[in-house]
């Protein structure tokens, strides 16, 4: 591991108590990056987890080192009951298991519930916010946190551009207060449809990146960036939110850390699945592609890049045959 980076010490930012739930990668890089901002942070997880068990016993993971003022804990009721502010980075198909247990131990009235995960519930094609808001949270306690950045990058001083969205102004520029800094500039979010939605569907343009790359078709990333951020303008539209969001630092704005990235996730797992590799961990990509594709069924929207990921993965089609559907398809004007 390369040196940690140190965040210059700001002494006029306001500080506030911070629980993170989740302590894999972005997790403990969470935990970490509160802390580094002067926050009193607990990091939750699981006893019994390799995740969690790991960094109780040595207070560190492959990509950080938990500063002595990161409290562990694997008691959710307490560790969120003294918190202002809960981080949540779980699986984006455990969330649900994750609010109803918060909400059964805890008391979460008057908190802050941060979404730091990019995903649609597969079983409702509902967003995340639209779950926890049916855990008794009033819209003014929800933000999302997204836009891109890997925690390798991270913690050795490389900058970039987030995105903090939610329901209400107010919040959203509390949070930006509180976790602002010189290694991650955020900009507010303003259509938190168009910014969930974009979030989530950008996993699987790099599982699509990944495979190109499989296929030795790299050159077709570009194309891949404009027709993919155009179907899910168009599902973003259809939504009720602003189509503009599928360019902005949700959706296009973080394809350089999804499509191209050696650190990415989905577009390792996409290259590693054309080439017939065994993987660890399905890709977040994967549920989203199929949560995605009922949800554009139901509304009619076209969205063959994304129909092309469940082709390929549930029904088995050769990745190259797939890629020879997409290029038989009716040919069409650009900005369709």
């Amino acid at each position: 591991m390369l040196e940690q980076y140190s965040i210059p010490v700001d002494y006029t930012r306001p500080r506030t108590k911070v629980t993170v739930v989740g302590c894999g990668r972005w997790g403990s890089f969470l935990a970490w990056y509160a802390a580094e901002l002067g926050h009193n942070v607990t990091l939750c997880g699981r006893r019994g987890s390799i995740s969690y068990e790991k960094l109780a016993m040595t207070r560190k993971n492959e990509y950080v080192t938990l500063p002595r003022s990161v409290a562990l804990s694997d008691d959710f009721a307490r560790a969120v009951g003294s918190a202002n502010v809960v981080l949540v980075s779980v699986p984006s198909q455990s969330f649900r298991d994750v609010m109803a247990e918060l909400s059964a131990n805890c008391d979460l009235k008057k908190k802050y519930i941060v979404t730091c995960m990019k995903g649609i519930e597969i079983t409702t094609g509902k967003r995340l916010s639209e779950v926890a808001l049916e855990f008794g949270l009033e819209e003014w306690q929800i933000a999302v946190w997204v836009g891109p950045g890997h925690v390798q990058e991270f913690v050795v001083g490389n900058p970039n551009c987030m995105l903090i969205d939610g329901y209400d102004r107010t919040t959203v520029g509390r949070i930006v207060e509180w976790f602002k800094s010189p290694l991650i500039r955020f900009y507010y979010g303003t259509d938190i449809i168009g910014t969930e939605i974009g979030a989530a569907t950008k996993n699987v343009m790099g599982i699509v990146a990944g495979g190109l790359d499989g296929m030795n078709l790299s050159s077709l990333k570009g194309a891949l960036m404009a027709r993919g951020s155009r179907e899910v303008a168009r599902l973003i539209d259809k939504l009720g939110g602003n189509p503009m969001s599928a360019y902005g630092l949700c959706h296009l704005g973080d394809y350089e850390t999804t499509l191209f990235s050696k650190f990415s996730h989905n577009r390792t797992w996409g290259e590693e699945y054309v080439v017939g590799k065994k993987f660890k961990l399905l890709a977040e990509g994967v549920h989203t592609a199929r949560a995605v594709a009922l949800i554009a069924d139901r509304l009619g929207v076209d969205m063959p890049i994304t129909s092309a990921v469940n082709t390929m993965i549930l029904e088995h089609v050769p990745p190259r045959t797939v890629m020879e559907q997409l290029f038989d398809r009716s040919l069409k004007d650009d900005l369709v």
